[in-house]
């Protein structure tokens, strides 16, 4: 069993159900699996460099 989540008004509710009350499907409430011998993280990092999706190439978040 895995812990999910679904949104209702703004807030987080945790459940083990994979389909919330409203019908739709509920998300995982854990963070995805890192490895540190990610064979495919260069090729990630030169994809999001070309379309401009690295942080560093995003305006600055107004605080």
């Amino acid at each position: 069993m895995f812990l999910m989540f679904y949104m209702e008004n703004g807030q987080r509710v945790y459940t083990l159900k994979k389909i919330a009350p409203d019908g739709t499907m509920t998300t995982p409430a854990h963070p995805a699996r890192f490895s540190p011998e990610d064979k495919f993280s260069r090729e990630r990092i030169i994809t999001k460099r070309r379309f401009g999706m690295l942080p560093t190439q995003q305006p600055p978040v107004a605080v």
